[in-house]
């Protein structure tokens, strides 16, 4: 099942990369799922901290704070790999929204079958 996850992470993020301008990962399809596996282990641990510690934020913006710290990690994680690449905040956040659309369907679409 986690495979299966990875590799719908790498898939968005594949999406991500062909819509968004500004944001490219430097590589094949292992690049991507790299980079998936870092982005995954970063907002797991770091982005789990974040969503507790600004939870009373999302709570006021209606959980629209989350695609920011979601952006922050995906910004986090183009830092410590050199394979992607993110030239700026709006790059990071449209890509964010697109990961988050597409990982949150494929999630919707395992509870019906």
């Amino acid at each position: 099942m986690i495979l299966v996850r990875w590799a719908v992470l790498a898939f968005s993020m594949w999406i991500a990369t062909l819509v968004v301008p500004g944001i490219t990962v430097n590589g094949g399809v292992g690049t991507y799922l790299w980079v998936a596996l870092l982005f995954g282990l970063i907002n797991s641990i770091f982005g789990s901290i974040i969503k507790v510690l600004t939870f009373p934020v999302s709570i006021v913006t209606f959980g629209l704070f989350l695609f920011i710290v979601n952006a922050s990690m995906l910004s986090l994680t183009a830092r410590w790999s050199a394979k992607l690449d993110i030239t700026g905040f709006w790059s990071a956040l449209f890509a964010s929204l697109i990961i988050s659309v597409i990982t949150t369907l494929f999630k919707s679409t395992k509870k019906w079958a």
